[in-house]
C-alpha cells in the first residue's frame, strides 16, 4: 500500500509561512526524536534558508537515548543549528529556549529589539505543545491526533518573544515511501491514511531486526516468531484480537500493536539512525535477541 496524506490546509500554510519568513529571527524546528530525518521536512529546511535554527527532538523519553545522542552531534555538524532533545511537556526541560534563541542572533546596539520566532514542524510532533508550554499556559490547540492547528498564530511570550505557531506540514509528494512507513508508525499520519495491519507489519518486521529483546518481553514471547506476519498474529492472539473460528483479526492486532509502539510500552525505540543506508531492508534477522522458532 502506498501512504499519501496532504490536507488542503497545508497548500495554504507552505504559502503562509513564506509570507511571514522575512520577518523572522529564528526557526524552531519540532521533529519527532524517534524518526529526526523522516520527520524533517526539506522543504522547511529550504523556507528557512540560512536563518538560526533550534532542532526540538520532542518525545525524547520514547526514543533510544544512545541513538539520540547520535543524532544530536550529527544536527550540530550544521552550521547555524543547534539540537535539543527533549519532552514539550516538562517546563523545566523547555525553560531555557528563549536564552538560546537570543544567543543565536547578534544585534550589536539592539540588545533590547524583541525576537520572532517561528515553530515549525510537520503534524503531530508536539509543535502546539511546545508553545503552550513555553507560554505557561494553553494557547495553540493540542492533540493525539494530527493536523491539529490549521491556520498560524502569533503568541506573545511576554518576555520580548514572539512565537508564530504554524500548521503541520508535510510534503505533497511522499516520494520516500520508508519514510512514509515510518510517519505512520509514529502516528504522524492521519489513521485514515493508513491501513493498520500493513504499518504494523512493516513496524513488527522493524522491532524483529532491531529491538527483538524489547518485542518478546512485552508480549511475553519464548522465541522471536519467524516472520512479522507471526509475530503480529502472536500479537493479535494475546491481545483478543479474535474472530469467528479463532482467526486473527490482523487490523484490531495491528492497532493494538501500534497503540503499544507509539506509546512507549515496548521500550525506548529509535526508528532511525543518522548515516543510516535509506535502501536497507526493515526485515528481521536470525540470532538477534531471541532465538527464531
Amino acid at each position: 500500500m502506498k501512504i499519501e496524506w496532504y490536507p488542503g490546509h497545508m497548500a495554504k500554510a507552505r504559502r503562509q509561512i513564506i509570507e511571514v519568513m522575512a520577518t523572522i529571527d529564528v526557526v524552531i524546528e519540532v521533529i519527532d526524536a524517534r524518526l529526526p530525518a523522516s520527520s524533517s521536512n526539506p522543504l522547511l529546511a529550504k523556507l528557512r534558508g540560512v536563518k538560526p535554527c533550534i532542532k526540538i527532538l520532542n518525545k525524547n523519553d520514547l526514543a533510544d537515548p544512545e541513538v539520540t545522542r547520535a543524532w544530536v552531534r550529527h544536527f550540530e555538524q550544521e552550521s547555524n543549528v543547534r539540537a535539543l532533545p527533549l519532552e514539550a511537556k516538562q517546563r523545566s526541560e523547555v525553560a531555557h529556549i528563549p536564552t538560546l534563541c537570543r544567543g543565536m542572533v547578534s544585534r550589536p546596539g539592539k540588545p533590547w529589539k524583541s525576537l520572532r520566532v517561528m515553530v515549525m514542524g510537520i503534524p503531530n510532533v508536539g509543535k502546539s505543545t511546545l508553545i503552550n508550554t513555553l507560554a505557561g499556559k494553553r494557547m495553540a490547540r493540542i492533540g493525539d491526533k494530527p493536523a491539529i492547528t490549521t491556520c498560524p498564530q502569533q503568541i506573545d511570550l511576554r518576555n520580548g518573544i514572539f512565537l508564530s505557531d504554524t500548521p503541520g506540514l508535510l510534503w505533497p509528494v511522499m516520494s520516500d515511501q520508508r519514510g512514509a512507513y515510518r510517519l505512520a508508525t509514529s502516528g504522524a499520519i492521519g489513521d485514515s491514511a493508513i491501513d493498520y495491519a500493513d504499518v504494523a507489519l512493516f513496524a513488527a518486521a522493524f522491532m524483529m531486526r532491531r529491538y527483538p529483546e524489547l518485542l518478546c518481553a512485552r508480549y511475553d514471547l519464548q522465541a522471536l516468531p519467524e516472520s512479522p506476519t507471526a509475530a503480529l498474529e502472536e500479537i493479535g492472539r494475546r491481545r483478543g484480537c479474535l474472530v469467528g473460528g479463532g482467526e486473527i483479526n490482523m487490523q484490531r492486532a495491528g492497532e493494538a500493536f501500534l497503540r503499544d509502539l507509539r506509546g512507549g510500552r515496548l521500550g525506548r525505540v529509535s526508528l532511525e539512525e543518522p548515516g543510516e543506508d535509506p535502501a536497507a531492508e526493515d526485515a528481521p534477522e536470525e540470532g538477534d535477541g531471541c532465538a527464531p522458532l
